[in-house]
């Protein structure tokens, strides 16, 4: 007999019938009533046993976290919140769980014990719609670009190039750490390593997905990056995913209608088909402002926060603009702001971003044309010399979700910043060569996935948002 998912035989309800579901234990209550979960959605499925007729040896393996296959009749349930239940006719215990030792009990978590035990969290509620959340996030970005006319594109994890200029960058190397070979200089000599030059983890897909949108028109990346950033904050991982699109003969205007039209098709296809999980979470973060001093308290619950980006046009005006109204807002003049705005050229932080989100525009903005020495040495040069064609997008209660620019397509103008941020030339002339044979205006940007996710999820840390968190001092599992 074939074993059906639990969310399909809750969604179809065919009573009464005979079935075979299989899953975890969740609780077992008075030997007789199973609630039992596959993870296949949120819900848990009652299972009754006759204990009178179920052997005593069997009924103590019951226990939670415990794996199981029922064999029984489906029907109409008599309990209240549930529709349909399975009487048990056969029960196999599949895998025992040891219930004096297993760590996810029904009770409530911290997410930091949570955290520590993230080879089971998922099988909690919360950790469950959030991971069922990720994943068809995950599918809806690929169908986006899909359906839009882009390529995927594989872009290497080991690289030579530094795209954002960082140096916060993890070295991949095959020497020897206690004895590695030197040059004349006393350094160490890499061109005795296993490809012959220093390598690293990538930061970005960004420059190699410039050459192919060069040569298909437009492709996106969507995988691993890397940053060695010794940052314990909730917004930081060490591994973490981007989403970075780009577009041949797209200019920064272009850009912008992508990712708006991005962002809102797949929080939209949330918000239509993944109700459930959105509920639950909403509701845990609801039940979670009760107990917040009222400053603390979110503002708009989940769905209120998903709507608020598919249902309004988002705002945009030069970081210039922003710098003025910034300047001359109540929270600057009353010196609220953690990071006062004094002066043009500084760097927007979160308190910035989220007040003219939330309190100056009521709408998401896309801020552009950002001072040169703020940005990337890849984005173009405006005429004015001072700025460049960045854009960054802003959320409610995250502030920035996307960073984007139309790219340096001129060769001389690129070659003179990379020679001003001292460069090598030849470690980029690969790049170069994409301005030297038909060079064309072009743009993309970059969104980290694990952002988008807390975004839709509600969750504030983003170590709750992937599988296994890489953060300093933690590589487990």
């Amino acid at each position: 007999m074939k074993h059906h998912a639990i969310a399909t035989i809750l969604d179809k309800c065919p009573t009464p019938s005979e079935i075979l579901v299989k899953g975890w234990v969740r609780t077992f209550r008075g030997n007789r009533f199973i609630a039992l979960n596959d993870g296949s959605t949120l819900r848990n499925l009652q299972c009754v046993l006759d204990f009178e007729n179920t052997e005593s040896s069997l009924l103590k393996r019951v226990t939670t976290g415990a794996a199981i296959s029922v064999i029984g009749t489906l029907v109409e349930s008599q309990g209240a919140g549930q529709s349909v239940e399975v009487q048990v006719n056969q029960l196999e215990i599949l895998g025992d769980s040891d219930a004096d030792l297993y760590p996810i009990q029904p009770k409530k978590h911290s997410f930091e014990f949570l955290r520590e035990n993230a080879h089971l969290r998922v099988r909690t509620n919360t950790f469950g719609a959030v991971m069922r959340l990720r994943s068809a996030l995950a599918f809806s970005v690929h169908r986006y670009f899909n359906e839009n006319g882009f390529f995927n594109l594989h872009s290497p994890i080991i690289t030579g190039s530094d795209a954002e200029g960082a140096g916060e960058l993890f070295r991949v190397s095959q020497l020897d750490p206690n004895s590695p070979p030197r040059d004349e200089h006393g350094k160490v000599d890499f061109s005795k390593d296993f490809f012959g030059k220093e390598t690293h983890l990538t930061v970005s897909g960004q420059l190699e997905a410039e050459t192919y949108a060069m040569a298909l028109g437009k492709v996106y990346t969507f995988g691993p990056t890397f940053r060695a950033e010794n940052s314990n904050t909730a917004r930081h991982l060490a591994e973490f995913w981007m989403i970075e699109p780009e577009v041949a003969f797209m200019d920064l205007a272009g850009n912008m209608d992508l990712a708006e039209d991005f962002l809102k098709f797949v929080i939209k296809d949330m918000l239509e088909n993944h109700s459930e999980d959105l509920a639950f979470l909403e509701d845990r973060l609801i039940q979670e402002d009760k107990s917040k001093p009222e400053r603390d308290r979110n503002g708009m619950t989940l769905t209120d926060k998903l709507k608020f980006v598919v249902e309004n046009n988002f705002t945009r005006l030069s970081y210039t603009e922003a710098i003025d109204i910034l300047k001359n807002s109540k929270p600057n003049k009353k010196k609220i702001f953690k990071y006062p705005i004094d002066e043009w050229g500084a760097d927007l932080q979160s308190e910035h971003e989220r007040y003219l989100v939330e309190k100056h525009f009521e709408t998401p903005v896309i801020l552009f044309d950002y001072p040169a020495k703020i940005k990337a040495f890849y984005m173009r040069l405006n005429d004015d010399q001072k700025t460049v064609r960045a854009m960054d997008i802003l959320f409610p209660g995250i502030g920035e979700m996307v960073g984007g620019s139309q790219r340096e397509e001129r060769l001389d103008v690129l070659e003179s910043k990379i020679t001003a941020m001292g460069i090598p030339h030849q470690d980029l002339d690969w790049y170069l060569d994409l301005r030297r044979f038909g060079t064309a205006v072009h743009s993309g940007f970059g969104l980290g996935f694990e952002r988008l996710v807390m975004f839709v999820t509600g969750m504030s840390n983003i170590r709750d948002v992937i599988p296994f968190p890489r953060t300093p001092g933690n590589a487990d599992f």
